[in-house]
């Protein structure tokens, strides 16, 4: 399929660059992301980096080529958490390595070693075509066993704690579940995410009316492929929560319990249990100081949460509007730490030392002063989406006040400068050099030039004062 070509490619040339080219592309990204520029599959790009970054903190799977290629129909519903959370339809990746072992192991194990073999020859031989031959029939057996082993489960309680403890996951028969249904249906749904643009920018009446009837072709709406097919076009969607989108056309209606009445309602719980994964990823992220694109991934959730609420009627005291309200909260919560936490954290980095607390020829932790930087762009970030997240009088104060104490403290660190004796004076150096980070993130690069230059001056009039 092209769309999943494009996507391996585009993969592909993100691992392969350097940890700095990555960053900056980050960077770019969401700079111009937050300036509301039209950016084609830039949230594309964004996912693929925040996937690169997890791996290289946490590990990729370590399934082989037989499993990748395996495993290859799900990438639509696959979700980049720990597994503990329940999304509809769709698998934790982190869940795959289990999986195949379960599959290798106690499922179909003599096929599995012959697969695979058969598989990593035909690699080698450059064979790609081969290699998916054996596991497309591989993926047809292992559907039949899986039928027999959940109608098993169905039926007898020791048959089925059984096979949830060989597969281990948190979620072990949804998995195992999805996995058989993905599996029987994989063709339609092959054929219908062929149909579909790799990206949709924006889900208008006309991209509606097409998916509607691509999912319909797909699957009647009361199987269970139905679901399958909701989760194809939202995989496509450059807003995930813009499926909603279908539920209000087809109720004719953007009242919630309308919507709910119709089998597109189901796009609505999907959106909210992606929009509570991204919430969580969010506070994650936030939580290690090691989160990659924050800033588009806050503005995401922002968005999610605005077109919920503005594009469909829900009443508060609905599931669909306690689930929102309880999501808007957490968000407000998880944004409030941050941001209480902030100036704090610049006064640590940039208050004034007396010459007795400095360590001889020393400096600022690069470490530390690289998460301050981030975290108060961070928040400068959450400016931008305070009103909607309920934070726009707390995000404005705390800025205002960093901007105060920026601008006073940086004249007494360049004072610190100018009569620096020789041990201090690279600690002196270093937290200049760190305000001029911070300014330039704060009050723009052209303030950051000026203090930069008025450091060189101070540097030059101690020079000037020793000689």
């Amino acid at each position: 399929m092209a769309g999943a070509d494009t996507i391996e490619r585009l993969q592909l040339f993100l691992r392969e660059l350097s940890p700095q080219a990555r960053g900056m592309l980050i960077a770019e990204f969401e700079r111009s992301l937050l300036r509301g520029d039209e950016l084609g599959a830039a949230d594309l790009v964004l996912q693929e980096l925040r996937r690169i970054a997890r791996d290289q903190r946490e590990g990729a799977p370590r399934i082989g080529n037989s499993g990748r290629l395996f495993f290859k129909p799900l990438e639509p519903f696959l979700v980049d958490d720990i597994g503990q959370h329940r999304h509809l339809g769709r698998i934790s990746r982190s869940s795959l390595d289990l999986l195949w072992n379960w599959i290798a192991r106690d499922v179909l194990p003599d096929d599995a070693k012959a697969v695979d073999n058969i598989v990593n020859a035909a690699l080698a031989e450059g064979d790609a075509e081969k290699a998916k031959y054996f596991v497309r029939a591989f993926q047809d057996r292992v559907a039949l066993a899986l039928t027999d082993q959940l109608r098993n489960a169905d039926t007898d309680d020791k048959a089925r704690r059984r096979m949830l403890s060989q597969i281990g996951t948190q979620r072990a028969g949804e998995d195992a579940a999805i996995l058989k249904c993905v599996l029987n249906a994989r063709d339609g749904l092959s054929a219908m995410a062929a149909h579909l643009p790799l990206q949709v920018g924006n889900l208008g009446p006309r991209q509606i009316d097409e998916c509607r009837a691509l999912i319909e072709k797909t699957s009647p709406t009361s199987s269970d492929v139905f679901l399958y097919s909701m989760l194809t076009v939202m995989h496509r969607l450059a807003a995930p929560w813009q499926l909603i989108r279908l539920g209000v056309k087809a109720a004719g209606s953007d009242t919630a319990a309308r919507v709910a009445e119709t089998p597109y309602g189901v796009a609505v719980t999907i959106v909210l249990s992606e929009l509570e994964r991204q919430v969580a990823e969010l506070r994650d992220d936030l939580r290690s100081g090691r989160g990659v694109a924050v800033g588009a991934l806050l503005k995401t959730i922002h968005d999610a949460a605005r077109g919920l609420r503005t594009e469909l009627n829900m009443p508060m005291d609905s599931s669909w509007g306690r689930a929102l309200s309880g999501l808007r909260s957490q968000i407000g919560d998880t944004l409030r730490l941050e941001i209480d936490s902030m100036p704090g954290r610049v006064r640590r980095l940039l208050k004034p030392r007396a010459t007795g607390e400095i360590r001889p020829n020393s400096s600022l932790d690069s470490a530390e002063v690289a998460d301050t930087e981030a975290l108060v762009a961070f928040v400068g970030t959450c400016r931008h989406f305070a009103g909607e997240l309920a934070i726009n009088e707390m995000t404005q104060r705390t800025f205002s006040e960093l901007q105060q104490y920026l601008d006073h403290a940086t004249r007494g660190l360049l004072e610190a400068l100018r009569h620096a004796v020789p041990a201090e004076r690279s600690f002196r150096q270093s937290q200049v050099d760190a305000a001029v980070r911070l300014c330039a993130t704060v009050f723009g690069r052209d303030y950051a030039a000026q203090l930069s230059k008025a450091a060189e001056l101070a540097a030059a009039d101690r020079k000037a004062a020793r000689g």
